[in-house]
C-alpha cells in the first residue's frame, strides 16, 4: 500500500496540511504510523476517511444531533470500525427520513390551518393569556413579533391585544416551528398567502426569495433534507467500499 508525507496527503485530499493534523487531534482519521525521524505515514486509508469525512460535513442541517451523528460515524471509520460505522450510517438515514416526514407532515396541518379556519369563539387575549393559551413562551411570542410574523393590535390604554385570527395565525407559526422551519421561510409564506390564498405552501417556504441577502439551511429546509438523505447514502457507499478494501482492519 502506497504511503505518503503530510503535504502528500493533503494534496491528494485537497486540503490544507495543517487540516490533516487537526482531523488526527480531533481523532476523525486514523492515527498515522512514524518513521523512525518522527514524520507521519499516511496510506489509502487515511485518504478514504477524509473524504468520507468531508462528505459528511458538507450537510448544515444541525437540528435534533443530525451533525453528532454525522461525526459519530466519521469516528467509527477511523477507528476502523466499519461495520459499527455502517450501523450508524443506517441509524443516521432514518433519522433524516424522520426529519423530512416531520417537516412535510408539518406542511399538512399548516394547509389544513389555512383552509380549515373555523372561529370557535370570539377571543380577546393580553399576550401572557395568548402564551398560555399556545404553551409557547412570551418570549418566544415577542421574538415572532419583533420578526415580523404577526403584528398586534392595541387597545386604547396601549395593551396588545389578540383576536381569534391572530390565535390562528400563531398556531400556524408554531407548527411549522416545530418541525424547524426557519422564521424567514415562515415570514415568507405568510406574506405570500396575504397576497394569494391558493399558493403551494410547500413550494414558497422551500424557496429563498432573490432580495434574501442572507439565506440558512432551514430558509430551504426541506431541500436541505433531501440533499442531507443523498449524502448519507453516499456515506454508505463510500464505507461499503472502505470495508472491502481496508477489511483486514474490521474489528472482531
Amino acid at each position: 500500500m502506497p504511503r505518503y508525507q503530510t503535504s502528500q496527503i493533503a494534496k491528494l485530499a485537497g486540503i490544507h496540511p495543517n487540516t490533516v493534523r487537526l482531523y488526527e487531534e480531533w481523532q476523525l482519521i486514523t492515527k498515522p504510523s512514524r518513521r523512525d525521524n518522527g514524520y507521519r505515514i499516511y496510506t489509502d486509508e487515511h485518504i478514504s476517511q477524509i473524504h468520507l469525512l468531508k462528505v459528511a460535513l458538507r450537510g448544515e442541517v444541525l437540528q435534533n444531533g443530525l451533525r453528532k451523528r454525522a461525526i459519530e460515524i466519521v469516528k467509527a471509520a477511523a477507528n476502523q470500525k466499519y461495520d459499527e460505522a455502517l450501523r450508524l450510517n443506517d441509524y443516521y438515514l432514518e433519522e433524516i427520513v424522520l426529519e423530512k416526514e416531520k417537516a412535510k407532515e408539518a406542511i399538512g396541518v399548516a394547509d389544513f390551518i389555512i383552509k380549515n379556519v373555523v372561529i370557535e369563539e370570539k377571543l380577546s387575549l393580553t399576550r401572557k393569556e395568548t402564551a398560555d393559551y399556545l404553551k409557547i413562551s412570551i418570549d418566544t411570542l415577542r421574538n415572532w413579533e419583533l420578526n415580523g410574523l404577526l403584528t398586534i393590535k392595541r387597545k386604547a390604554n396601549g395593551y396588545r391585544i389578540y383576536d381569534e385570527k391572530d390565535i390562528q395565525r400563531l398556531k400556524l407559526i408554531r407548527t411549522l416551528r416545530c418541525a424547524n422551519y426557519s422564521l424567514m421561510s415562515i415570514l415568507r409564506m405568510l406574506e405570500a398567502l396575504e397576497k394569494n390564498s391558493q399558493i403551494d405552501i410547500e413550494e414558497v417556504i422551500d424557496t429563498p426569495r432573490p432580495t434574501e441577502e442572507i439565506v440558512s439551511v432551514c430558509d430551504r429546509l426541506l431541500s436541505s433534507l433531501d440533499e442531507l438523505e443523498q449524502d448519507a447514502l453516499q456515506m454508505k457507499q463510500q464505507l461499503l467500499q472502505m470495508e472491502q478494501q481496508f477489511n483486514h482492519n474490521l474489528s472482531l
